[in-house]
């Protein structure tokens, strides 16, 4: 039997990169999948991809008011679900001298108060024993220059791994997180990451030399592990952190 028969899945931010890669997975392992993103079209195109199997929801993480409504949304499409895969996220990048309020206030806004918000409005749906993942990032646990809030934005997740599987033990939902190192997405782009294209280029070979198996990862990869903690082989992990990079930090 496939690993997620009779499962039903959200994927915030689904319609492209590692959400999309593991929206794509889950579906093969037997899952319904409703994916999340900011506007239509981009769900459209996606949702296109994904076949029957899936369903899109407009909603902004980044928008209070938007992410305020995604419970009844998701309501109109399914009573519960099972699986819910924080994923929706920014990363950019500035020295602290550098660094605008208002760009700070956008990567919390997103990676940490919108995803704290959205768990909150889907967590009633939930059936007991589901499962719960978050997208964080191994700039929590490195240094690197540039990076300071957007690696804070990510250490705030992991901090809500241990604290929320304790919250939620009586109802036996398990909350756990994957931290992928450097990856090949969309987010891996001069306008996504705010950088010049020889910044970017820079930045890739720089990463590159710090990884031991010497390649970015796939989104694939990434989705492999997601699918680990959305499926019953994980029954007995919560609270956990997976270190998906290569080797970067790990070795």
């Amino acid at each position: 039997m496939k690993k997620l028969t009779g499962k039903t899945a959200i994927i915030t931010g689904g319609n492209s990169g590692i959400g999309l890669a593991t929206a794509k997975d889950f579906i093969a392992q037997g899952a319904k999948v409703i994916i999340t993103g900011r506007n239509q079209k981009s769900i459209d195109e996606a949702v296109a991809q994904l076949g029957d199997q899936a369903q899109g929801i407009v909603s902004d993480a980044g928008d209070m008011a938007q992410v305020k409504q995604l419970g009844e949304q998701l309501k109109a499409i399914t009573p519960n679900i099972d699986i819910i895969f924080i994923n929706a996220g920014i990363g950019k990048f500035n020295s602290v001298d550098a660094m605008e309020e208002s760009v700070f206030d956008e990567i919390m806004n997103i990676n940490f108060k919108g995803a704290y918000f959205t768990l909150q409005q889907l967590l009633p749906l939930v059936n007991d024993g589901g499962s719960i993942i978050f997208n964080t990032s191994i700039n929590a646990h490195i240094g690197m220059a540039g990076a300071s809030v957007y690696a804070a934005s990510k250490a705030a997740l992991l901090s809500l791994i241990k604290n929320l599987s304790a919250e939620l033990l009586p109802r036996r939902i398990r909350v756990n997180a994957v931290s992928p190192g450097p990856v090949v997405t969309p987010l891996h782009s001069t306008d996504k990451l705010g950088l010049t294209a020889d910044q970017l280029a820079q930045m890739g070979e720089h990463l590159t030399t710090q990884i031991p198996v010497g390649r970015f990862g796939t989104a694939e990869e990434i989705a492999k592990v997601v699918t680990f903690f959305a499926s019953d082989d994980s029954t007995f992990v919560l609270g956990a952190e997976l270190i998906a990079d290569g080797g970067m930090y790990t070795l």
